[in-house]
């Protein structure tokens, strides 16, 4: 039986991760009653393992086969025995995907504070050239937006955040106030310094949403790791104990747990939203949640499942898709497509099963067509992520007292892997298939989504250029890959698939993520982004949350929502 919620409030939030946190915690600082809707359930602290040895667990980390029972698809990234049960059921919630066109859809979290809990916390701002980027060569359309627009939220953001860095100076990667860097080891400092004299190119600490000195109530990392099982400091940025946490402080944010968003409800005479429904995970009943305004921040296929799902007589399309542009232009990072691995035997130190764990490594800016370097095999461009790691010779040679002494001897490299940008390319989409639904009877998606020639060069090119640097900073046995293969969503940065422009014929949103058809509907996650960048996007997705979230007040103050 359909239950109505007897309030109404002033904007539902759906969706408890990096943007959807940030919204709540804007409106209902502001003074607005909000409704957050997570679909998943709420994480106590205690469910935090990072200081919980693999042999303390029942399975001792050592079965990923049982994982794969009932997440085949969750298990390939950050999700193992420590913290399978936040992760989605892909049983229960599948998609399917073109024939031949395989997609990672990972990272589908069940918890408040979503992919927060488990991301590379890797924060990045985009340049006004990644905004204008269409205008430089010529490929899909610009942001309706610059970097001047966004900056004043980018520096709010971090500063609330708390991002660990240094600054560089490079016009492709603007810089902001950062907290002391994490320390490079002697073999990256070696790597820094040379790729710098010898190729001109950045090698810098990772820009990271961990603190490195005290922040409020959050204490520092104290590189204990992997992050991904949690952090009972709160030295990483979790929007749970963050952003939302915030906003319930306030006393007019109401948060709905199990909240599976089925539709966005619309009034067919104002062409309004008037609410969403959503399944209640538990009792799998429906609910009705009313509101004067609805922001998605579901992440952004969740997203345009809502708004294909929403589709009625008057937008028999999907809402907000009188452009047809919705589900389209689907992109992902290329993830470590393609990249090098060397050996630094001068620089090796004494290895340890027990830590310290530094959560963090180092970061190559895009340097391949930016305004001092051109190449003519690709558009666009490709940085790396990487780092170094010290680990025991596990296959020395010899048995008994000859391999103890020779397991001890420290085996130290440096990997670099590149991530790419995927251009925007119309046939990359997403729709609801009309023959699956999920266990609360919903519709699924259907992904179709490959990469391209241009993809393919930058590829291989990101295992010459590796292959350079690790050479010109002396490393041993260097060894490129590339895997022209790589799934896409492996990246888990799924962007564009309800982009922003100026024109609603060839865009869902505008600049400040609104419909351009239903005018009290948000979009506020990756959904609106006009293209990928090189850059991971959270760090834009929640500045732009911010943004967004300022018109939409100002819109109410005016009496236009």
């Amino acid at each position: 039986m359909l239950q109505k919620s007897r309030v109404s409030y002033d904007v539902i939030v759906v969706g408890s991760g990096a943007s959807g946190g940030w919204a709540a915690k804007r409106l209902s600082e502001a003074g607005l009653s909000v409704a957050l809707l997570e679909a998943g359930r709420a994480l106590d602290q205690s469910e935090f393992r990072e200081h919980v040895p693999s042999f303390r667990l029942e399975q001792r980390n050592r079965t990923p086969e049982l994982l794969r029972r009932t997440r085949p698809i969750q298990a390939g990234a950050g999700c193992d025995e420590f913290n399978y049960k936040w992760f989605a059921n892909d049983l229960e919630e599948p998609y399917t995907t073109a024939p031949g066109k395989p997609f990672a859809w990972l990272g589908r979290l069940r918890v408040t504070g979503g992919r927060t809990n488990v991301w590379g916390r890797q924060c990045y701002r985009f340049s006004d050239a990644d905004f204008k980027s269409a205008s430089i060569d010529g490929i899909g359309e610009d942001w309706p937006l610059g970097y001047k627009d966004l900056e004043p939220y980018y520096d709010l953001v971090e500063d609330y955040v708390g991002i660990s860095g240094l600054a560089e100076g490079l016009e492709q990667l603007p810089d902001s106030r950062y907290l002391p860097a994490m320390a490079l080891t002697c073999a990256e400092t070696r790597l820094r310094q040379r790729v710098k004299d010898r190729l001109g190119w950045t090698v810098t600490p990772g820009r990271v949403a961990i603190l490195t000195r005290p922040k409020g109530n959050r204490a520092p990392c104290h590189y204990c790791g992997p992050c991904q099982r949690g952090c009972s400091v709160h030295a990483y940025f979790n929007s749970a104990f963050t952003t939302v946490a915030d906003a319930m402080a306030t006393g007019r944010c109401t948060l709905v747990s199990n909240a599976m968003v089925y539709k966005v409800l619309t009034d067919p005479d104002t062409h309004r939203a008037t609410g969403v429904l959503y399944i209640d995970r538990e009792t799998r009943e429906p609910r009705e949640v009313k509101a004067k305004a609805v922001v998605l921040c579901a992440q952004a296929l969740e997203s345009a499942r809502v708004l294909f799902n929403s589709a009625t007589r008057q937008d028999a399309g999907g809402l907000g898709n009188s452009s047809g542009v919705l589900g389209k232009y689907l992109m992902d990072h290329i993830w470590v497509g393609g990249g090098a691995r060397a050996e630094f035997p001068d620089l090796a130190k004494a290895p340890s099963l027990d830590g310290p764990n530094r959560p963090n490594g180092i970061y190559v800016p895009r340097f391949q067509n930016t305004r001092s370097s051109h190449t003519a095999a690709f558009r666009r461009g490709y940085g790396f992520q990487g780092g170094e790691t010290t680990t025991f010779h596990w296959r020395a040679p010899g048995f008994g007292e000859a391999y103890k002494k020779g397991v001890r001897q420290p085996v130290t490299t440096i990997g670099l892997g590149g991530f790419g940008e995927c251009l925007p390319y119309e046939d990359n989409f997403v729709e609801i298939d009309k023959g699956v639904v999920d266990t609360y009877g919903i519709p699924v998606l259907r992904i179709s989504m490959s990469f391209r020639e241009n993809e393919h060069a930058m590829i291989d090119d990101m295992a010459r250029t590796a292959t350079e640097m690790l050479e010109a900073a002396g490393g041993k046995d260097v060894r490129s890959f590339t895997v022209h293969d790589r799934a896409p969503g492996l990246g888990i940065h799924e962007l564009g698939v309800a982009r922003m422009g100026t024109s609603p014929k060839k865009s869902v949103l505008n600049q400040f993520q609104q419909s351009h058809d239903v005018r009290n509907l948000f979009v506020m996650d990756g959904a609106g982004f006009t293209s990928s960048a090189t850059q991971n996007p959270t760090l834009t997705i929640m500045a732009l949350a911010v943004r967004s979230c300022d018109y939409l007040m100002e819109e109410m103050r005016k009496g236009n929502i």
